[in-house]
């Protein structure tokens, strides 16, 4: 990644989950006098990093990271709390504790 792209990552990578509309990135992420030259910046840089595949958008052109995808070979979804006592007996149940994909490390969206 180049350094406005890393920037942008930066800045999402705080908002977690929640999507981020583009003028909101490009007012916060580059900093204002990076802002006042050009209110747009960060557009052509969210778009080109959806199509590597490092964020994604939604149907009202908002961006966020991209999660991890979770395999779901053979697994099913079980309560926090049960996964721990699981755990805890010693017992290898394989199921997936939490909810949906989470982010990775950051190594993982420089390789994209």
């Amino acid at each position: 990644m180049d350094t406005d792209e890393r920037e942008i990552f930066q800045f999402l990578k705080g908002w977690g989950a929640d999507f981020t509309n583009p003028m909101e990135v490009s007012r916060r992420a580059g900093g204002k006098q990076k802002f006042h030259k050009d209110p747009n910046w960060a557009k052509p840089i969210l778009m080109r990093m959806a199509d590597r595949g490092i964020l994604e958008a939604d149907a009202q052109g908002r961006y966020r990271i991209k999660p991890v995808a979770k395999a779901k070979h053979g697994t099913k979804w079980v309560a926090p709390d049960i996964a721990k006592i699981l755990a805890e007996s010693g017992v290898e149940s394989g199921a997936i504790a939490g909810g949906e994909g989470e982010l990775a490390a950051d190594e993982y969206y420089d390789e994209l």
